[in-house]
């Protein structure tokens, strides 16, 4: 299967696309300019149609049709063809023919959102088979070390005896290859399924395996969230205590709709104690919250300095304002990691330190940080249980 799956490239992609007639029959698909930059990644195909905002709804046969003829393709596994709409004024209507009116039609009213579920929405969200419980970690912004706590983070529960995996959700950004120190492509299962990579006891799934480094991912919403179902979803994780997600900085379309389609057992918010990094991070606190999500706390990280001379600490970004923020807000604090050069060293080098260096004083601080996440894991699991009404027949 791999060999065949090699010669399919994007010149036949495109070319089996423009048999596609675009809306009313009028050219192709892809000389109207409707689809996006064609990705391929171990025999599946990932791309998006846009069309116009006002007509999106009636465009799902042209999606279905364009998803069909790539899927015929040989060599293909799989298709992700995402619908995506863009505004008036946008510049990408243009190409697209409007359906002919016989009289003047009233201004069209905005595209509307998809309705939300009420707050209480654990109904629809789909289990991962195998994986007990699914903890996020997010921040309100980059730059605040989140990746390195959430795979310190992991590395923690492992060595606290859990089995764990690591999903690297940032589409744009994926860090988990270069921090655990992982190369090359993962294997598949009957050509459909991906094995997992591993190294130091986790399983772990990133975009970074699946395209060069160098790449440029220039995706709309859509398709980011259909490549995160598809490492979520179509994974080989096989039984794991718990599956740590390295979440996107920010609260964009890809985080809230995470939160909203994933069972997520709980979310850490990763901080630095700087007010501005706080605000921000209240951004991410409140996203969870609206989603229904369980706050398992907050991790200051970059916390304070110890100098290597003189031993002599220093408070660079402030200090304690993630603690009192999480006070304030009624939510776990989990813990304060400082602002150490191993640290840095040993993830630019793929060897975090939990694992290269375990006895130091930081593997400790990340090792109680995982303690307590699980340990509010499962005080949120006996709250759940706990409001579940119970029938009794007498």
């Amino acid at each position: 299967m791999p060999a065949v799956q090699n010669n399919v490239t994007k010149e036949i992609v495109t070319e089996r696309l423009k048999t596609v007639n675009g809306p009313d029959f009028t050219g192709n698909i892809v000389d109207l300019g409707m689809v996006s930059e064609i990705f391929i990644a171990d025999g599946k195909v990932f791309f998006s149609i846009t069309v116009p905002a006002a007509r999106a709804q009636e465009m799902e046969p042209l999606r279905a049709a364009a998803e069909r003829v790539v899927k015929a393709i040989p060599g293909v596994v799989g298709a992700v063809v995402a619908l995506t709409a863009e505004k008036k004024g946008g510049g990408m209507e243009a190409p697209v023919p409007a359906r002919p009116a016989p009289r003047p039609a009233p201004p069209a009213a905005p595209a509307r959102p998809a309705p939300q579920a009420p707050a209480s929405h654990s109904q629809g969200k789909r289990g991962v088979p195998g994986i007990e419980a699914i903890i996020a970690v997010a921040s309100g912004k980059g730059g605040v070390g989140k990746s390195t706590t959430a795979v310190n983070i992991a590395l923690g529960l492992a060595a606290n005896g859990l089995r764990v995996g690591v999903l690297d959700a940032d589409i744009y950004g994926p860090s988990m290859p270069k921090l655990l120190n992982i190369h090359g492509r993962p294997q598949t299962v009957d050509g459909k399924i991906l094995k997992p990579m591993e190294n130091y006891g986790l399983k772990v799934m990133s975009m970074g395996f699946l395209v060069d480094e160098e790449t440029p991912m220039i995706w709309r919403g859509p398709m980011v969230m259909s490549a995160l179902t598809q490492m979520l979803r179509e994974v080989e994780w096989g039984p794991l205590d718990v599956l740590v997600v390295d979440m996107p900085p920010g609260t964009g379309d890809a985080q809230l709709t995470m939160a909203q389609q994933v069972p997520l057992a709980g979310a850490v918010i990763v901080s630095t104690p700087q007010d501005l990094a706080l605000i921000d991070a209240r951004k991410g606190l409140n996203m969870f919250k609206k989603v229904d999500v369980p706050l398992l706390g907050i991790v200051e990280n970059m916390s304070y300095f110890i100098a290597p001379d003189t031993g002599k600490r220093y408070d660079i970004f402030g200090h304690g304002g993630a603690r009192r923020e999480a006070e304030r807000l009624g939510v776990t604090f989990l813990g304060e990691v400082p602002l150490e050069m191993g640290i840095r060293e040993s993830s630019d080098a793929g060897t975090p330190v939990v694992v290269s260096k375990p006895d130091s004083p930081e593997a400790k601080i990340y090792r109680d940080i995982a303690s307590k996440v699980w340990d509010r894991v499962n005080e949120e699991r006996g709250a759940a249980e706990a409001a579940v009404p119970s029938i009794v027949f007498e």
